[in-house]
């Protein structure tokens, strides 16, 4: 096979063409990524619209029922009372701003749910405040002993699981964890 050459006459005109062809190619400087206070980069925002708020805790507990099913727990099911005591605290940790397991008036994850009406036995809160969607969320608490064992625990039967989103987009997650009244029945 031999090579084929092509001849290629420039002319006066071409030359500015060709410059602009070439001026494309210029590698354009990468993008600035947004950083916070402290150097790092600053976290994406995941928004939640209110009308979501359903598929959100139902894509929670798909993902909670997955997890305890890879760990040999029982399904759980989603309780409106514990919801309610989640969605309380939830919003009260966003009004303290600081996430504990304890309510602005003294409350405990047990003194909530009661107050929603749960007749079972709570059996653990998992909390957190982040900028991350509810996959990520429960990520990091799978990567935690003391939270991981709230949401895979054996004993539970119910959860509940809330949010709040402040404006400025960070979310506080609150799920809790109850045994649906089988230790009361037994």
């Amino acid at each position: 096979m031999g090579v084929m050459m092509m001849r290629i006459r420039f002319s006066f005109f071409t030359w500015p063409m060709l410059a602009l062809v070439l001026a494309g190619c210029v590698a354009a400087p990468p993008p600035q990524i947004p950083s916070g206070p402290d150097g790092r980069a600053a976290p994406v925002i995941y928004r939640i619209d209110p009308s979501d708020t359903a598929h959100v805790q139902f894509r929670m507990l798909d993902s909670v029922n997955a997890l305890c099913a890879a760990a040999g727990a029982p399904a759980l099911r989603l309780n409106a009372e514990l919801t309610a005591a989640a969605a309380t605290h939830a919003r009260d940790m966003a009004v303290q701003n600081r996430p504990w397991h304890f309510g602005s008036d003294g409350s405990s994850p047990i003194d909530r749910a009661r107050a929603a009406g749960y007749r079972g036995a709570v059996l653990g809160e998992a909390i957190s405040e982040t900028y991350e969607s509810e996959l990520e969320t429960i990520a990091a608490w799978m990567a935690r002993a003391d939270t991981r064992s709230v949401i895979v625990d054996p004993s539970a039967r119910d959860l509940g699981v809330a949010f709040f989103q402040e404006p400025s987009g960070k979310i506080w997650w609150t799920l809790v964890a109850g045994d649906g009244g089988i230790a009361r029945a037994s």
